[in-house]
């Protein structure tokens, strides 16, 4: 049978929620004796764990099928490599930032400046895109660094909470680019291996959808059921079950996490009661 390969993080805040989507898919993966290639237990899958900054590579060269890589590593290294899904988490940005003390108004303020950063590309097309020149200093970490020891005007890198930004006395003029992880795809996967990403990307979306979701019960006057049913954003139809007590039914449905207290608000006032509100675990379409 055919095994999929797929590349993750080695380690770091991506490699841990990596593996967590996995496992929430079914998938079982052991590392318990830090090996930098594992198989799962349970579904034709080998996981790779390799530094972040090589995966667009091994991508490239088919060494792995698959990856879950942030998409702004994408744009540096991997511009020709196919994006499959996107995730929704490790959400970050890739940003210009400046000590704090710099008289910043418009990025034409930093032409012919020193910016230090790991993502060179990425730099040379946005301030190109500007026609900004800037003399660019690569490094491979710590670049936040690189003001206050001398080594940079300015920065180039990716920024999460801004906190490391606020540590180092930097502050975030202009951002770049957003991202999030993503699932990537070799451009020269198999179509052996193409119909095991399918399987793969099916459970990806049935959980991606049930951390947007909420199921939702409540208890509802059956003249008002019809009025209740149009406030609920429901998948088909909301579920409508008689209670014990006459004149009452309990109406389930799917809301969405984004919607959820604007929508509480408005069954409440339309006479729902005892309403409850539990987590999805999958969601499958």
């Amino acid at each position: 049978m055919n095994t999929l390969k797929i590349a993750i993080q080695k380690s770091g805040r991506l490699h841990d929620e990596s593996i967590q989507i996995l496992k929430d898919c079914g998938i079982s993966v052991y590392n318990g004796n830090d090996q930098l290639k594992v198989t799962a237990s349970n579904f034709p899958l080998e996981v790779y764990y390799l530094r972040n900054s090589d995966i667009p590579q091994y991508l490239i060269d088919g060494v792995v099928d698959i990856a879950i890589v942030g998409d702004n590593l994408l744009v540096e290294k991997g511009q020709n490599i196919e994006i499959a899904e996107k995730l929704g988490f490790s959400k970050c940005k890739v940003s210009v930032a400046v000590p704090k003390n710099f008289n910043y108004n418009t990025i034409q303020d930093l032409n012919g400046l020193r910016v230090a950063t790991s993502y060179p590309k990425t730099v040379v097309d946005y301030f190109s895109s500007k026609g900004i020149s800037v003399d660019i200093h690569q490094i491979s970490g710590s670049v936040e660094i690189a003001p206050n020891i001398g080594l940079s005007d300015a920065i180039v890198d990716i920024v999460s909470s801004g906190s490391t930004l606020f540590k180092n006395g930097l502050k975030e003029v202009e951002v770049i680019l957003k991202s999030e992880a993503v699932l990537a795809v070799s451009p020269q996967i198999s179509e052996e291996a193409k119909k095991l990403v399918v399987k793969l990307q099916f459970r990806i979306q049935a959980v991606l959808r049930s951390r947007k979701s909420k199921y939702i019960l409540m208890n509802v006057p059956n003249d008002k059921i019809a009025e209740i049913s149009q406030i609920l954003p429901v998948l088909k139809s909301p579920t409508v079950m008689p209670l014990a007590e006459e004149g009452w039914s309990s109406v389930h449905s799917v809301i969405d996490e984004d919607k959820f207290w604007e929508v509480i608000d408005q069954l409440k006032e339309a006479g729902a009661e005892g309403i409850l509100v539990c987590p999805i675990e999958k969601m499958v379409l």
